[in-house]
């Protein structure tokens, strides 16, 4: 197993080339998740390539890896992206998302690096807080890191495995919620507020800290920290992210929450993507 661990600079750039990636797929599916996808890609980026997620390409189901949920199925196209260009399959599996192959809008085992079939919101930590309370028992040196979106931490399921992680003091667990503020029918805090949401996990016994999504270099120097701290509790990371970043009339819009993109967007969007890649120059 190879760890990957790339600079700063060289993640930003990564950053970019899933964006594309995404944008490919969403277009030839003529459907997708395509902003939540955006307001994750730099979380995902950060922990697949920096060396956060202990994972093997050539043997997906390797027994000492790390666990990765995607919570938040619904931007199954994201981690999609990211596995395909580790080399966990072929990235031109990702021309047949939504076209009756195992790639759907939400994310199967039957994907080789994927771990549960997700996309009902509410599910993804508990399955996460069974797996780290698992580990514990059997002294297992690994994490399970969950990648939630705030709008269904209006589940109640949601609150009973943050409740029994903390009993449990399931120091193995990281949660991280994609705080974008978005969901499918407007604003979280004007259809149900969330907010004072870090108290709220606070409350349950959660080690909480709040962080820009899309800021690689501070996503990266948390990670570290989280890694090599004693942790006695599980911890929430709150990352404050917009949607649909990376392409300016994408981002903060609900409509982009779910949908397909016409020719004209497309490009558009491509042109302002290919801009910041070009930015960046050779790495």
């Amino acid at each position: 197993m190879e760890i990957i661990s790339l600079s700063i600079d060289e993640l930003k750039k990564k950053a970019v080339e899933i964006r594309l990636s995404i944008l490919d797929a969403v277009a030839k599916a003529g459907k997708g998740h395509i902003g939540g996808a955006y307001s994750c890609s730099d979380i995902l980026v950060t922990l697949y390539y920096a060396g956060f997620l202990r994972v093997d390409s050539t043997n997906p189901l390797w027994s000492n890896r790390d666990r990765f949920i995607l919570s938040k199925g619904h931007a199954g196209v994201a981690l999609y992206a990211v596995l395909a260009d580790l080399g966990f399959f072929s990235d031109t599996e990702l021309n047949h998302l939504n076209q009756g192959s195992m790639f759907g809008e939400h994310p199967h085992y039957h994907v080789p690096g994927i771990e549960v079939v997700s996309g009902s919101l509410g599910h993804g930590l508990p399955i996460a807080t069974g797996m780290a309370m698992a580990d514990k028992l059997d002294q297992k040196d690994r994490r399970t890191v969950v990648l939630m979106g705030d709008g269904e931490c209006y589940e109640g399921s949601v609150w009973e495995a943050a409740n029994f992680a903390a009993h449990h003091k399931l120091y193995n667990l990281w949660a991280i919620i994609d705080r974008n503020g978005l969901i499918v029918s407007g604003r979280t805090e004007e259809i149900n507020q969330l907010e004072p949401f870090d108290e709220k996990w606070s409350s349950f016994g959660w080690d909480v800290i709040n962080i820009d999504a899309h800021d690689i270099a501070e996503l990266v120097k948390l990670f570290n920290h989280l890694q090599t701290r004693k942790m006695v509790r599980p911890v929430a990371v709150i990352a404050n992210s917009v949607k649909g970043k990376g392409v300016s009339f994408m981002e903060n819009q609900e409509r982009w929450h779910h949908g397909g993109i016409d020719d004209k967007n497309y490009e558009k969007a491509r042109k302002e993507l290919m801009k910041i890649q070009n930015e960046y120059g050779e790495i």
